[in-house]
């Protein structure tokens, strides 16, 4: 499987261009967290975390549609935020995401690969340089 660098990643971080002014990052758990981290280095915005759960460690997924595995416990009515995972193909994490924030003022998604308002790249699957489970 193909890998992109840190410093690949970083870079398009960098260079990227926001056509909003978010007040909240929100991560989906655990492949956005790290995006997310990179992310609020960025912007410098508060970072919550959602935990939802759909794929297993081989991407297949594990149930009939992304389960929410913990209570939500930020607020979030009103807020414009910005929707991070690590990979979407299909966009139903970001969609049961969204469903689970409705009452935000805006919500946009970010990806590292695939499909979302704003994806760093939209290749064939890669291997991120922070997963150290194999």
């Amino acid at each position: 499987m193909n890998s992109k660098t840190i410093d690949e990643i970083l870079d398009k971080i960098k260079a990227i261009e926001f056509r909003e002014d978010f007040d909240t990052i929100v991560a989906i758990a655990r492949g956005g967290i790290f995006p997310a981290a990179l992310l609020q280095q960025k912007l410098m915005i508060d970072l919550e975390i959602i935990w939802l759960n759909f794929r297993n460690e081989k991407q297949q997924p594990q149930h009939d549609e992304p389960v929410l595995m913990k209570p939500i416990s930020f607020d979030y009515i009103y807020k414009k935020i910005l929707l991070v995972d690590d990979r979407s193909r299909t966009g139903k994490t970001f969609d049961k995401g969204k469903s689970l924030l409705k009452g935000a003022r805006l919500i946009k998604t970010f990806v590292v690969n695939g499909k979302a308002d704003y994806p760093l790249f939209d290749e064939d699957c890669f291997t991120f340089p922070w997963k150290l489970v194999k």
